[in-house]
């Protein structure tokens, strides 16, 4: 189960890089962005495909893009200067509860 977590990390991870520059690659119109989105996307479903083979397919992805979704948001905040407002911010602090609830007392994880 360990690896799987690693695998799930390392998706993240790829995905979190992948979707920054997705924002930097302004339409798919600047080539290294581009290239580096493709790469990014590539390995983080690649990963993610690994991480599926232990851990359910729902608690996976809520955990990826919950994850996905703060992280996102906190470089959109520092590289863009896109600061979300009131109704946003309450949002994620209820997806980061949710991720937080899944992994501290579903059963579904484990088998």
């Amino acid at each position: 189960m360990g690896r799987s977590y690693m695998y799930l990390l390392l998706a993240i991870a790829f995905e979190i890089v992948a979707t920054t520059f997705l924002k930097k690659s302004e339409g798919f119109t600047k080539l290294v962005p581009s290239i580096i989105t493709a790469v990014g996307y590539a390995v983080a479903f690649y990963c993610l495909s690994l991480t599926l083979r232990q851990i359910p397919v729902g608690i996976t992805y809520a955990i990826w893009s919950g994850v996905g979704i703060v992280c996102i948001t906190i470089i959109g905040i520092i590289a863009f200067k896109q600061v979300p407002d009131w109704p946003a911010i309450i949002g994620i602090v209820l997806i980061i509860i949710g991720v937080m609830i899944i992994n501290l007392f579903s059963k579904m994880g484990t088998h």
